[in-house]
């Protein structure tokens, strides 16, 4: 076994695969692009000169990138902590949706975005202790559930099969589940260390079949529920080896069931098959492509493209599964 020391993950490296014997040798993680690129944060550098000088308009630019929602690599939002806002991406060009830029010093801790049905969005705000919803034809930002009580929500997701709402409450470490209309229907756990127990649990992630995968971070392991909300299975410890886990953050599944961990403090995205086998990794400590600093979120959209904020590079890191 390899260990994820500060030695290895600092070190100059392509896309890695560890693990053969438990590795599909035919799967590859490819780099596809990243937003904004390199040049792009030059000519934003002279733009800015430009606007002192000349007085422009502010051009919006990523800062600090929580979490990513996607639609195809041309097409993703992005909620940005540094900025306490969401950018829409279009072919490699950023804006601040017309309805968010008055409410853009309103937010104050964005962390989780997912998509529910007739492609409404759901956002966290962990401060404000709210949802907020997006209509489909993206005009209007409103409050879930004015009446909703909830305590620190952080990672959101929608489960197709069930149309129900699963949120993480980090600090009450529990999730509750809503229906569409943000009312709750039930929560799972309480703080422990047992089956179905959370400490501080952040990021969840619903594969197809209604599976929540849940981040429980401070217990340094994923929790594995059914769609009823009972407890399935559990895999990863706190460690330096690979398949363990330092400061695991974002979690997403691919389309054939394998689950991928973004670790904040190994700089790196790890992968797992549906039994939570470590089966290879992807990345290391730098700021040129292929490589992370304090990875948070990651998406993976129904092409296998995968989308990981890379908060502290102040960008968008795309790759794509490719067999």
């Amino acid at each position: 076994m390899f260990l994820l020391t500060k030695t290895l993950v600092s070190q100059s490296q392509d896309t890695v695969l560890l693990n053969e014997r438990q590795l599909n040798t035919k799967s590859r993680i490819k780099w596809v692009s990243e937003f904004p690129s390199i040049s792009e944060k030059k000519t934003n550098l002279s733009e800015k000169i430009g606007q002192v000088v000349f007085g422009k308009k502010d051009i919006p630019e990523i800062s600090k990138p929580i979490s990513v929602l996607a639609l195809n690599p041309d097409s993703f939002l992005v909620l940005d902590q540094g900025n306490n806002t969401i950018f829409n991406i279009r072919n490699k060009e950023s804006e601040i949706p017309r309805f968010l830029k008055k409410r853009e010093n309103y937010f104050t801790s964005l962390v989780g975005i997912c998509s529910i049905s007739k492609n409404e969005i759901l956002f966290t705000d962990s401060k404000l202790n709210q949802i907020y919803k997006i209509n489909n034809d993206k005009t209007e930002c409103v409050v879930l559930n004015d009446s909703l009580k909830l305590d620190q929500p952080t990672g959101i997701a929608f489960s197709n099969l069930t149309n129900e709402i699963w949120v993480v409450e980090t600090k009450s470490h529990k999730i509750s589940i809503l229906n569409n209309k943000g009312e709750r229907i039930k929560t799972i756990g309480t703080r422990g260390n047992n089956n179905g127990e959370f400490n501080f649990p952040t990021s969840i992630s619903i594969d197809k079949d209604g599976f929540a995968y849940v981040v429980d971070a401070m217990n340094f392991r994923v929790q594995i529920f059914n769609k009823d909300g009972q407890f399935v299975s559990t895999f990863g410890k706190q460690g330096d080896a690979t398949g363990d886990f330092a400061r695991p953050k974002g979690i997403a599944i691919d389309s054939e069931g394998n689950i991928y961990i973004a670790d904040a403090l190994f700089n790196t995205v790890q992968i797992f098959n549906k039994k939570g086998i470590f089966l290879y990794y992807f990345g290391s400590q730098g700021k040129e492509k292929e490589k992370f600093w304090m990875p948070s979120g990651i998406f993976i959209d129904s092409l296998n493209y995968i989308y990981v904020s890379d908060s502290y590079n102040s960008r968008i890191q795309i790759f794509q599964m490719v067999n």
